[in-house]
């Protein structure tokens, strides 16, 4: 059916977003990028002194910790009564972690949202569900680092921030409170039937979440393990990953919560503080600021390489899929 004359500047519209959407990740990747480049400048260290295997260890590490948090988010859009198929939720979770290098951290919505959004998938309900999914995952992170920190260190300042994050975090996530904010945010604007969806966030649901977020922080953990036996003289002592795990478990969940709360794009600065709290005690400080930057560039390498399969594997179906009509 052709656009009506007046319509004519919508797919214009539509590409001029696309590209600026395009621009603004692209943009805070490279800040990304140029930030730890200058960082191993400063420190004098050769990426080619590196152990290659471990690096990749690492990356595939960290894919696997944020399966359990797509499997929950597709469960969520489920249990709101959306009914996305596995291989839409997967493309559409990884390229919207792209959104986090933007300032505001709001782009992480607004990808997700686009790709996930069809006949079968509310544009609104969608974008509903990644805040409970988002906020959940915040909130294991920071209730997994307090709860290691209790276990492993000394540092009190570090435990209580943890425990004030899963708190912040969690509260709005609780079903109750978060069906309150739904209302006072006037959702129901957007989607009249909002409150039929919110009702499908449950206990039971957040339970799940909890649960098998809470494995994914753990693989996340074992990912800086590998990281850090990839530099060369930092893992001695540390052949075995199981008894540094808590530590490094609770020193990627907080530095992540952190960062993310901060709305600075990536985390910059604010992931690097915590790291350096927790590491250098017993790595050094060199060793921990340099594993800061190899754990950031290994991830956003992870991200861009499973997010380009996924989404040339996405643009392959929907060019099969029947246009209708």
């Amino acid at each position: 059916m052709p656009l009506r004359p007046g319509r004519r500047w919508v797919p214009r519209l539509k590409w001029t977003l696309r590209v600026l959407v395009l621009t603004l990740v692209t943009w805070g990747i490279w800040k990304t990028v140029e930030q730890a480049r200058h960082e191993f400048a400063a420190q004098r260290f050769d990426l080619e002194d590196v152990h290659v295997g471990y690096l990749v260890a690492a990356g595939v590490l960290y894919v696997a910790g944020f399966v359990p948090s797509w499997v929950f988010w597709h469960r969520t859009l489920w249990a709101m009564g959306q009914r996305p198929r596995w291989g839409e939720s997967l493309p559409a979770f990884w390229i919207g972690h792209l959104g986090k290098y933007v300032p505001g951290k709001a782009m992480v919505v607004v990808l997700r949202t686009g790709l996930i959004f069809s006949e079968r998938v509310n544009r609104t309900v969608a974008a509903t569900s990644v805040f409970v999914e988002t906020l959940t995952l915040m909130a294991v992170g920071a209730g997994v680092s307090a709860l290691a920190l209790l276990l492993t260190t000394s540092h009190p300042a570090l435990f209580w921030l943890a425990v004030a994050l899963m708190i912040g975090a969690g509260l709005p996530t609780l079903p109750p409170v978060f069906r309150q904010l739904v209302k006072l945010l006037q959702v129901q604007r957007a989607n009249p039937e909002i409150h039929r969806a919110i009702a499908g966030v449950d206990l039971r649901l957040m339970a799940f979440g909890w649960l098998i977020v809470g494995v994914g922080w753990v693989l996340l953990g074992v990912s800086l393990w590998a990281t850090l036996r990839a530099i060369p003289g930092a893992g001695a002592g540390w052949d075995e990953p199981w008894p540094a795990i808590p530590l490094l478990t609770a020193t990627v969940g907080l530095a992540m919560v952190a960062g993310f709360l901060s709305l600075i794009p990536g985390g910059l600065g604010v992931r690097d503080w915590v790291l350096m709290a927790l590491l250098a005690p017993a790595y050094g400080t060199r060793v921990a600021l340099v594993s800061a930057v190899l754990l950031r560039i290994i991830w956003l390498l992870s991200e861009l390489v499973v997010s380009a399969i996924l989404y040339v594997n996405l643009l392959r179906t929907r060019r099969r899929a029947p246009t209708g009509g």
